[in-house]
């Protein structure tokens, strides 16, 4: 009997983080059909990939980042500076994006992240200057011809500096525009089924850039369409000063008082919670994205991570945006978080296998997505996949632990929706000098 087309077994792997797949896994379609334990042969037919040189994981899963900042990496004005004087170096910079310069930047985040295995992410787009209505199309266009799964939040600011609030007023919007706007995007690309390739979010930025009122509509909004909602919450010292002194309050109550303790609710940072926000958080299901490298750059904090997942918070991991990060590499989120949560916990409470299920499972759960971040029969087939042959590796024993304390940093197959999206390292189908050639003539605009 011959192999069937559309069933590839992918076999014999150096290790695999999955139970019971010892010979593998076969993938059928776009999902994830059955494994293989010790000992056995698929049940039906397959085409083979031999995975003998492979670590095998579950896809990763970005769940925050700001594409757009891919155009200011290491930019002078911002360096060696704390949050809020870190924004305001960069925002009158990044007042001056084009659809163009955000074109260039949504394609070199979503291929880098590609590349270091991440097969779902998640954009926080909140920067609207004149002429950038359409930002969420953009995204959603790049993600389809580079091959990632996105869910693409349709962010939002309000609150300038004439307000009270932290941006200027080049790059905010009218309340009524945005919700306008989050209503077009959502009924033109949310998909909520299993197996979505594209999912939209609502993101209003933060307490110190919002109304409360852009807060509670946003929120009635997501109800309605069944869509996740997204900020920044707790980042720094600096904004819970903000939140008490203009809204007599510390940012998690800001959240409950404007319906936002839903389990539909993920925000990114959460590093300065008290016992008993994390506990509140926790039971009512309110998702954490850690975003290791930028809290460190930015010296904002350690995410009090083992808490939260103890309480029932899902946990999830981001490399934020690439000009707090300068980075958008999932392989090298996970080492982050792994050390950072070692320097905080200790050398016992954070294992490898934590941040590689913070950065799979976890993520996932932020997202509200059931369907990825797990290697298993019925979820979609996104894996990465990683050789252990550069130098950096001679001599690991373990080979799933060599890919977080070796700091692996480049996938050497990627697949997403049972698709090859990397081989031998490189992005399929991309012409990729051309794109960073694209991203260089851009960024210039930026000096």
């Amino acid at each position: 009997m011959s192999p069937a087309a559309d069933r590839l077994w992918i076999k014999d792997p150096l290790a695999i983080v999955a139970d019971g797949a010892e010979r593998g896994l076969v993938v059928e379609g776009r999902t994830i059909a059955e494994l293989v334990p010790a000992g056995a042969e698929p049940s039906a037919p397959a085409r083979v990939f031999d995975a003998s040189r492979h670590v095998v994981l579950p896809g990763l899963i970005n769940t925050h980042h700001h594409f757009y900042q891919t155009l200011t990496r290491a930019h002078p004005a911002a360096i060696d500076k704390p949050l809020f004087p870190w924004l305001k170096a960069l925002y009158p910079l990044w007042a001056r994006l084009t659809p163009e310069d955000l074109r260039a930047a949504t394609r070199i985040a979503l291929v880098e992240l590609l590349m270091s295995g991440c097969t779902t992410a998640a954009d926080h787009h909140y920067l609207y200057p004149a002429g950038l209505e359409q930002a969420v199309d953009i995204e959603v266009e790049a993600a389809r011809d580079v091959g990632l799964r996105m869910t693409v939040t349709r962010g939002s600011m309000n609150l300038s500096e004439k307000d009270g609030g932290l941006p200027p007023d080049s790059v905010v919007q009218d309340e009524d525009a945005i919700l306008r706007d989050s209503e077009r995007v959502l009924n033109l690309f949310h998909d909520p089924r299993r197996g979505a390739d594209i999912r939209i979010g609502l993101a209003p930025c933060s307490p110190f850039t919002v109304t409360e009122r852009l807060m509670r509509e946003t929120a009635a909004l997501a109800e309605r369409h069944d869509c996740a909602l997204h900020t920044h919450l707790a980042e720094t010292a600096d904004e819970e000063a903000f939140c008490v002194a203009r809204y007599g309050c510390r940012p998690v109550d800001l959240l409950e008082r404007n319906g936002w303790l839903v389990p539909r609710t993920w925000v990114a940072h959460g590093i300065h919670f008290d016992d008993a926000e994390v506990a509140r958080l926790g039971r009512h299901g309110v998702g954490v994205c850690h975003c290791a490298a930028s809290n460190m750059v930015l010296a904002s904090g350690i995410c009090r991570t083992v808490e939260l997942e103890a309480a029932g918070a899902p946990v999830g991991l981001g490399v934020d945006g690439s000009a707090s990060n300068d980075a958008s590499n999932m392989m090298e989120a996970l080492r982050q978080a792994l050390m950072i949560g070692r320097l905080r916990y200790g050398a016992e409470r954070v294992s490898h296998r934590d941040v590689i299920r913070w950065g799979t499972e976890g993520s996932a759960r932020c997202l509200g997505r059931d369907d990825v971040g797990r290697i298993a029969p019925g979820m979609q087939a996104d894996l990465a996949l990683f050789t252990l042959d550069e130098t950096r590796f001679a001599g690991a024993h373990d080979p799933v632990a060599a890919l977080v304390l070796c700091n692996a940093n480049r996938a050497d197959r990627v697949m997403v929706g049972g698709r090859w999206r990397v081989e031998d390292g490189h992005p399929v189908g991309l012409d990729l000098a051309k794109m960073i050639a694209d991203q260089r003539q851009a960024a210039k605009r930026f000096a």
